[in-house]
């Protein structure tokens, strides 16, 4: 019988547990999944601590690649032996697991199984959040937080293939030299600068037209100062915890700013989208304008080692489970 990262209840790493899942025959519309690569990702803390909740008992896990092993009726587009690879929804924990078709993409040539489990979520992100959300555009100054991580790398990447002045914020010197060479232009080391002063100095003072903030409470207020009048706070992340108690009239007090707080689900709900936004990741990971740092590997079974770790911000770009 296969293994899975289940928990019972809501809490930290502890509430873990490797252990033996039935896995049923696929239904109408499923693909039952053999994973051979599962991503790591913040989110799938907060399902954990129950920040975003989710039915329990529950399976962890957003992102995966791996070999279709069987189809269920009326699903036509995967055949038994196709590379597929998918974000959503829960449960890629798993060395196998039932998806529904609907939500699954097939690989290409030139994608490596480990990079597929690494970009789905993280790399589906950064296409909503540059090209949907806010279209980032040459000639365009954005700010990004948490430059070093799994969206930030990417995000940067792309950014910068698109003709954007990339400014980034991270942690340590060595996430730093990280940003640098995923293509920040400016990096900002939070511990020894304050960012906004940094951002105005950068910009003359004129502010940046969007900041991209996945940190949440530490960053979200400071993030309002670096805009421009008119200009863009898109929200996408709680690395930091939940921002609260937020008065919609300061961001008319900041200069009729603008404020998101977009999910990935929504910008794939449609079929159309979903190929979308795969195919536009896909070409620009073949291209190499976005090349993908996996820096970290654990077995699955010890993925509740991997959550410590990225909650302790001891990792950097993107981290892959391996069944």
């Amino acid at each position: 019988m296969p293994h899975a990262i289940c928990i019972y209840e809501n809490g930290g790493p502890d509430k873990m547990r490797w252990e033996e899942v039935p896995v049923a025959s696929p239904g109408p519309e499923e693909v039952l999944v053999r994973n051979t690569a599962v991503g790591l990702n913040f989110i799938d803390t907060y399902h954990r601590t129950g920040l975003y909740p989710v039915p329990l008992p529950a399976i962890l896990g957003m992102e995966g690649a791996g070999v279709v092993e069987a189809v269920g009726p009326k699903v036509k587009e995967f055949k038994v032996g196709d590379r597929v690879a998918y974000a959503n929804p829960v449960g890629a924990y798993a060395e196998v697991l039932l998806r529904p078709a609907a939500r699954l993409v097939k690989l290409p040539a030139g994608i490596d199984d480990k990079v597929a489990a690494a970009i789905m979520l993280k790399g589906m992100t950064t296409w909503y959040l540059i090209r949907r959300t806010y279209k980032v555009r040459e000639g365009d100054t954005i700010l990004m937080h948490a430059a070093a991580g799994g969206v930030g790398l990417i995000l940067c990447q792309w950014a910068k293939s698109l003709g954007a002045t990339v400014i980034g914020t991270v942690s340590s010197d060595a996430k730093a030299a990280l940003a640098k060479k995923a293509g920040c232009k400016h990096v900002i080391v939070t511990a020894r600068e304050k960012f906004v002063e940094r951002v105005k100095e950068i910009t003359k003072g004129a502010g940046v037209p969007v900041v991209y903030d996945g940190v949440g409470k530490d960053t979200f207020m400071d993030s309002l100062d670096c805009l421009a009048p008119l200009g863009l706070m898109v929200s996408f992340g709680n690395a930091s915890g939940p921002v609260t108690q937020f008065n919609p009239a300061v961001l008319s007090q900041k200069g009729s700013l603008f404020l998101t707080r977009p999910t990935l689900f929504d910008y794939t709900a449609k079929r159309e989208d979903l190929d979308a936004a795969a195919r536009d990741l896909f070409a620009v990971i073949k291209s190499k304008a976005v090349k993908v740092a996996i820096n970290q590997t654990y077995p699955l079974r010890e993925a509740a080692q991997a959550h410590r770790d990225l909650e302790a911000r001891k990792t950097t770009g993107s981290t892959v489970l391996l069944p």
